[in-house]
């Protein structure tokens, strides 16, 4: 009988019950994006480390925050992220889910999933065709824009492809409100792997649209499309 291979060892730890709260809170106060952690998929990718001791050693002598001041990352500023992680937990998210627990029904459950159902991918379908064809296909008559294959790897973060040539571009979709901070918004590592692996198999960037009503918000991505349309062209 072959030898069964040694399962490898996992260093993560395990939270139990808790890991939905603080998974949910940390993602809500954005505490774990480069701008406050750095990148660190790819401060990891640099380190190449053969040890956990070696990667954590390096990553509090080597990083620094994502942004146009970076900032050095100590022991000391994962522990203040951990205590506004507790503080938001204890002081907002708890009181807050306290009360909508109390105040749930039935028919709020049967509502939340119709409407996630049918109302709000109805409104998603909308918009997205809204910003493709009343704004992206009039301004680049050239391109031709399909929606992305959900059989593919990067279907869940690509929702059209903008063909030049036999090379693309990708678009993702992002509604935001009126009032919203999108400046603010910052690419998670999962899906910078996913917008690299996309690039290397397509050829294009992917670019991030956020739409208010079916228009483009960030109108500054129309310029940087039309930047990375010349230099496909040009491959």
């Amino acid at each position: 009988m072959a030898k069964q291979p040694k399962p490898k060892k996992r260093y993560s730890k395990e939270f139990g019950k808790k890991e939905k709260v603080l998974n949910y809170a940390t993602q809500t106060y954005q505490l774990s994006r480069p701008n406050k952690v750095g990148a660190v998929m790819a401060l990891i990718r640099q380190c190449q480390p053969k040890t956990i001791e070696e990667w954590e050693k390096w990553y509090f002598e080597n990083a620094t925050t994502d942004g146009k001041s970076p900032v050095k990352i100590t022991r000391a500023t994962i522990e203040e992220l951990g205590e506004r992680l507790y503080v938001k937990i204890k002081e907002i998210i708890i009181p807050e889910w306290t009360e909508a627990f109390n105040q749930l029904t039935l028919q709020d459950c049967i509502d939340y999933i119709h409407n996630l159902t049918i109302n709000r991918t109805f409104d998603g379908f909308i918009r997205e065709k809204s910003v493709i064809e009343g704004n992206l296909a009039k301004t680049f008559p050239n391109v031709k824009f399909e929606e992305s294959d959900p059989e593919l790897d990067h279907a869940g973060d690509i929702d059209y492809l903008g063909w030049v040539g036999e090379r693309a571009f990708g678009i993702q979709i992002k509604p935001v409100t009126a009032k919203a901070n999108f400046g603010n918004y910052s690419v998670s590592e999962r899906m910078k792997a996913s917008f690299e692996a996309f690039t290397k198999k397509f050829g294009g960037q992917v670019f991030i649209v956020f739409s208010v009503d079916e228009k483009i918000q960030n109108k500054d991505v129309i310029k940087q499309i039309a930047q990375e349309i010349k230099r496909m062209e040009k491959l």
